[in-house]
């Protein structure tokens, strides 16, 4: 079965990292990829924004272990973005964190079984929920846009009615995105392989301009770099693949 997620993980992982100025020291490890450390910072903290940073570096690690997302971390991200939104239920980390946990659940999952979970229609909420609370949160938008390509590609035009799901919408929400945070190579990226999961011969030359811009960037995090090496990775395969190869790479990347 082809691997797949709901949703652009790495994108909203790399989120508003200032947010949190009472766990300065975790923040300073997770910029730099030192995930268990940060970790280790935050253990005998109980805010709620110690809670979401837990969630963020546990979902960080699993995105740069170059591994398939482990269910026991997944459940641990998901359990540490809930503590947060328990001690505040509109926590906007929170609860994108909490649908990033969601989505990378969906990962292995048939889509009967994806449908039946609920998790999809549960981190869109959640993403929405953000975004009509701060309209400019460009994670949340760069989230949407992903979510709305990757329903279509899972679902078809069917499942994609049935979900909600637009290509026209997820172009606003990208188009919005990248107004608010040009230089964020995260999201450039996360978009770039939604489309050529989905339709590597049709987006050809939007994947390939969005992947160079990405490349182009400077990183301010450990986790951007490793972003842009994969960018590269799929950068290559784009220009010396066939569509169908491309599409498959694009698919089996977080």
């Amino acid at each position: 079965m082809v691997r797949s997620s709901l949703i652009l993980a790495a994108l909203v992982v790399s989120g508003a990292l200032s947010a949190f100025a009472d766990v300065a020291s975790a923040n300073a490890a997770f910029r730099a990829g030192e995930y268990d450390l940060a970790l280790q910072e935050i253990a005998g903290e109980k805010s709620a924004d110690a809670h979401a940073l837990r969630a963020r570096a546990i979902l960080a690690k699993v995105m740069c272990s170059g591994r398939e997302p482990d269910l026991a971390s997944l459940k641990d991200a998901l359990a540490a973005a809930e503590g947060a939104l328990k001690l505040e239920a509109g926590h906007g980390e929170g609860r994108l964190q909490k649908a990033i946990a969601l989505s990378l659940l969906t990962r292995p999952m048939s889509l009967s079984e994806a449908n039946k979970s609920g998790y999809g229609l549960k981190a869109k909420a959640l993403a929405e929920g953000v975004l009509a609370d701060d309209p400019e949160n460009h994670y949340a938008l760069g989230f949407l846009a992903v979510w709305h390509v990757e329903v279509h590609r899972r679902g078809g035009a069917l499942g994609a009615a049935v979900m909600g799901a637009s290509l026209k919408t997820a172009r606003k929400y990208y188009a919005e995105a990248v107004r608010l945070a040009p230089e964020d190579a995260g999201l450039r990226w996360q978009w770039a392989r939604a489309l050529a999961g989905y339709d590597a011969k049709k987006y050809h030359a939007e994947i390939v301009a969005e992947l160079e811009a990405a490349l182009a960037i400077d990183p301010q995090t450990d986790l951007d770099r490793v972003m842009q090496e994969r960018a590269a990775v799929l950068l290559e395969v784009v220009e010396t693949q066939k569509p169908r190869e491309t599409e498959k790479t694009a698919q089996e990347m977080l």
